[in-house]
């Protein structure tokens, strides 16, 4: 198989004399579909172009030559459509079997049965579609494919020259709004800010695509790229966080995609195929964005983003467009517009005036999120169609803890904002007031209050808000962010540094939940390739199977509590046989370590997590062997009631406070303080007040939560009277009402419980 520089090489030599002459700009895409079908040995090539908001048939070969300029789709209308919205490429063996095929008779093309095409781009939109059909059924190559990508760059260049497709591309047909708008996201770092909207980057516009000399072209990109790593290495060396911190760890695996020979390479084979510098980085970069789409995996679909990132700033040293909105300096409060970020790009910001940032895309686990929330912006991703909503300038008032970002407010909007924005200030200092002050109910009982935790510098959350310790800290966040398995030095100095950060205050560090949702790209992909991934190979199951990765962990936390007391909890566990298994696997270690004379922890207490309800049926069992028992009501609630907590039709439709989940909780109360075992609460339903007064009503004196609901928790807490509420409790569940929460609600606000 030819390769893909040579495939494409052997299609631009034919078109750069083409595009050089006097010819129309019809004859050159008459002559571009013959020649493309020639070069691929496809019975049919079509050019479609945008005019007027919809998608002509312009040129081709193969097709009825009376259709031209006579069959028209609209903007999503069959495969050619669907190619223009999605700004993606389609790559089948049988067009007829894809669901948005659609059949025009005059192009007489019902013999044809594999197809290809790929978006013409300008500007970031599509101004048309390339494709090829060919009679038999079968999958284009990728070798193939690239050669459409390289081709549909140079038809962008004549097309934007002969000023024969809709300037402004798809959206061209629907102009931004100028009223005031709630615009809804996802929330990645909690916060509210108001400011002027910015676009982080004006979009490069390529407007040279074949090469004329290639060595000149390849000198200019290694010189882009030495460029590119001196910005890197001085942007990391200069970020002030503090010491330490999970973010270091992202901008060294940011820094090893800058030096990756592979990036590097690909780039190099497209300007071998007769590219320009320019337009070699941006068809690497259309083959990364197309992967990025076909990725489930979201944290491999993150360290995408994060070479997407490096390819804009690559692009735009190496065309000598460096301005940037951060190279030209913020003027004022900004919120910071963008598709997405990489965390080197966030750290080029004025902290004093960027006030947060609103994504198109964007994730819990993507890089700029982990930087973001060390640098205190307050971030909303997933916003749909934020650059054709919100335009440059506009006012917003962004509002991450509702999940909403508001633009182009009315006064009485602002009005209501800043209110909101005050009252927010003025409860987090009576919280922050509430630190030195133990969570003791009224009629003087005492409840734990401690936090959840997964970065290093989480650990300051202890001294803000007053916790009792952390009793959740998740160990999966340091591998989630590495490109490669943590090694057990590593893995040591964080478990350390978050021991003497919190002083005598216990630490309940869990270990790895990896799998599911929470995918690594440096594990064999059989292990994420599941239908049904929360419910299949993850968390103490994964472990157990790889003896090695949590061999390693136990090592590095063993040493990491040498002379203090070590809490270690195994996640998922779904049988007494499982937790005896992994147990065993750290009292090996222990021994190994023993037998060497090394230093150990003076007390090792285990514990399990219990998310899956078969655990629940063999507390017998499981009791006489753990120290504590921790109940993670986001997977259990899930697995309780069939439902996929990450579908947003059924995000809202199962109550924490349904008399099943309140049922079912109360049931561990007694069986555990029998066997005086400590039981706690670590999952998302005791952060909220109702729901943390509805446990404590079950006898659940012991939660783990944000750091955030500390404040909260304990005001609840000091107005409450822990066994009047018992004694409720009791009533309500043995002859559940309709509305357990209306219930609830009416009588925290009969019994004055403060439920801010």
């Amino acid at each position: 198989m030819p390769s893909a520089a040579a495939s494409a090489r052997e299609i631009l030599v034919r078109l750069h004399d083409l595009m050089a002459s006097r010819t129309t700009a019809q004859a050159k895409l008459n002559s571009v579909v013959q020649i493309v079908g020639e070069a691929m040995s496809s019975e049919v090539c079509s050019i479609y172009l945008l005019r007027d908001g919809v998608l002509e048939l312009y040129a081709t070969r193969g097709l009825a030559q009376e259709a031209v300029h006579v069959t028209k789709l609209a903007m999503g209308e069959g495969l050619v459509g669907t190619i223009a919205q999605e700004v993606e490429t389609l790559n089948l063996d049988e067009a007829a079997s894809h669901p948005d095929f659609a059949y025009k008779p005059e192009t007489g093309e019902e013999k044809f049965h594999s197809f290809a095409g790929v978006p013409i781009i300008r500007r970031e939109r599509a101004v048309g579609v390339l494709c090829v059909q060919h009679a038999d059924p079968h999958k284009y190559d990728d070798v193939e494919i690239e050669a459409l990508q390289t081709v549909a760059m140079v038809l962008s260049e004549l097309i934007a020259n002969a000023d024969l497709a809709d300037a402004s591309g798809a959206a061209s047909a629907r102009p931004q709004s100028t009223a005031a708008m709630r615009v809804p996201g996802l929330k990645l770092v909690d916060g509210m800010g108001s400011g002027y909207a910015v676009y982080h980057q004006p979009r490069i516009t390529i407007e040279h695509t074949v090469a004329e000399d290639t060595e000149a072209e390849r000198h200019r990109v290694y010189a882009a790229f030495d460029k590119m790593r001196e910005q890197i290495e001085r942007m990391a060396a200069q970020a002030e966080f503090g010491v330490g911190g999970e973010h270091d760890e992202v901008l060294q695996t940011y820094k090893m995609f800058a030096y990756d020979e592979g990036w590097s390479r690909r780039i190099n084979e497209a300007i071998d195929s007769g590219l320009t510098a320019e337009a070699a980085i941006e068809r690497v970069q259309q083959r990364t964005r197309m992967r990025m789409r076909q990725i489930d995996d979201p944290l491999l679909a993150d360290r995408m983003h994060d070479l997407e990132d490096l390819s804009n700033r690559l692009l735009r040293i190496v065309s000598g467009q460096m301005g940037t909105a951060a190279q030209m300096g913020l003027r004022q409060d900004t919120i910071l517009i963008a598709r997405n970020l990489g965390p080197a790009e966030l750290l080029e910001y004025d902290r004093r005036r960027l006030k947060g940032v609103v994504l198109e895309e964007g994730s819990l686990t993507a890089h700029v999120t982990i930087v973001a929330r060390a640098m205190g912006v307050p971030v909303l991703g997933r916003v749909k169609s934020v650059r054709r909503l919100i335009g440059e300038g506009d006012l917003l008032l962004l509002d991450v803890t509702e999940g909403n970002v508001f633009a182009r407010p009315s006064a009485a909007m602002e009005e209501a904002f800043e209110t909101k924005l005050q009252l927010r200030q003025k409860r987090r200092a009576a919280f922050a007031a509430l630190k030195t002050e133990a969570p003791i109910t009224l009629d003087d009982h005492r409840v734990t209050v401690m936090v959840n935790a997964g970065l290093r510098d989480d650990v300051a959350a202890l001294d803000v808000t007053g916790a009792d310790g952390i009793g959740l800290f998740r160990t999966e966040f340091q591998f989630l962010i590495s490109a490669t398995l943590p090694a057990r030095e590593r893995q040591q100095r964080l478990y350390r540094d978050v021991l003497e950060a919190a002083g005598d205050r216990p630490v309940i560090f869990r270990t790895v939940d990896i799998g599911g949702d929470k995918a690594l790209p440096y594990l064999n992909k059989e292990d994420a390739d599941e239908e049904n991934p929360a419910m299949g190979w993850r968390a103490l199951r994964l472990a157990l199977d790889r003896g090695g990765l949590m061999k390693v962990q136990a090592r590095a936390l063993l040493e990491a509590a040498a002379g203090r007391t070590l809490n270690v909890m195994f996640p998922m566990v779904s049988e007494p046989w499982e937790f005896d298994e992994a147990r065993a696997l750290f009292e090996t270690q222990r021994e190994w370590m023993n037998a060497r004379g090394r230093k150990l922890p003076a007390e090792i207490r285990y514990g399990a997590m219990l998310e899956v309800p078969a655990l629940a049926e063999q507390l017998d069992l499981l009791l006489p062997n753990v120290d504590f028992l921790s109940v993670g009501t986001n997977d259990l609630t899930q697995f309780l009631f069939a439902a996929d907590r990450a579908n947003p039709r059924l995000a809202e439709r199962y109550d924490w406070l349904s008399p099943a989940i309140l049922r079912f909780l109360r049931r561990l109360v007694a069986p555990t303080r029998a066997s005086n075992v400590q039981l706690a609460v670590c999952g998302e339903m005791g952060g909220r007040p109702l729901e943390a007064m509805a446990l404590i009503g079950l006898g659940i004196d012991r939660l783990s939560i944000t750091p955030a609901a500390v404040g909260p928790i304990k005001a609840m807490v000091r107005s409450l009277d822990r066994a009047a509420l018992i004694a409720f409790m009791d009533e309500l569940l043995a002859k559940p009402p309709r509305d357990m929460r209306g219930a609830l609600t009416a009588w925290a606000a009969k019994s004055g419980v403060e439920l801010a």
